[in-house]
């Protein structure tokens, strides 16, 4: 009766932390960007936030009705933009860029990011 007891617990201690690394998974979701559209636009860099989870490049777009609107795109994380040649320094604050990416489904501006296009016409890849 006792190893019963014991193996049940065992059992519950697995589900347990099983259901606990559940939450880990869904933050790779991308269903929040409208991957059937691919769209661009140029932008200078307010921000290049170069760290893990997902590193962010902030950029100012000047808009048709000549305001200027912030947009955040999401990039990979340290670990495969360094691979995909990446550097803390590659993209720098005043820089003006063109971004290749993929927008937002719910129209907020900002995107997941596919190429990103620096001045000297060097071609960086998420």
């Amino acid at each position: 009766m006792i190893w019963v007891i014991g193996r049940s617990r065992i059992f519950l201690a697995g589900c347990a932390a099983a259901t606990m690394c559940a939450p880990a998974s869904a933050h790779h979701s991308f269903a929040m960007f409208d991957n059937n559209k691919h769209l661009s636009f140029k932008g200078v860099v307010s921000s290049f936030q170069y760290r893990n989870p997902h590193t962010y490049i902030v950029l100012d777009v000047a808009g048709p009705n000549g305001r200027t609107q912030q947009y955040t795109i999401e990039c990979a994380s340290v670990n495969m933009l360094s691979r995909a040649g990446w550097k803390p320094t590659s993209v720098k604050p005043g820089q003006a860029i063109k971004i290749d990416y993929v927008p937002l489904r719910n129209g907020d501006p900002g995107g997941l990011l596919e190429a990103a296009t620096l001045p000297d016409g060097t071609v960086l890849k998420n």
